[in-house]
């Protein structure tokens, strides 16, 4: 009786409406989210970083100095958080020390 009415008890707060105050840890928000632009950049080029920034995103600002460098469109569609350390960081540290703004990686840092 004892433990059919402790499972009772599990069964009816999992149940409950009352929002759970658990996120996802941010090493795995990195991690995914490396993922989706690496799967994004493998189908064709990314858009260019002056045309993310004409259509209202904000850039990093990594981004934004290749968007201002004098190179060619090519260099300006890669994914420059492949090459940022705040991508290794954030990947493998839990409150890592990244302080960037409009940094996707010090985005997922917060709590």
């Amino acid at each position: 009786m004892k433990q059919q009415a402790d499972v009772q008890d599990l069964i009816a707060s999992a149940a409950s409406p009352e929002p759970l105050d658990v996120r996802a840890p941010s090493v795995l928000k990195s991690r995914i989210y490396s993922r989706l632009v690496q799967e994004q950049a493998s189908t064709g080029p990314l858009l260019s970083l002056p045309e993310t920034k004409a259509s209202g995103a904000k850039l990093c600002i990594f981004e934004e100095l290749v968007r201002l460098a004098p190179i060619g469109e090519a260099a300006k569609t890669m994914n420059c958080c492949r090459t940022c350390r705040a991508r290794v960081v954030a990947e493998r540290f839990e409150h890592a020390p990244i302080y960037w703004p409009n940094c996707p990686y010090a985005q997922f840092q917060k709590r």
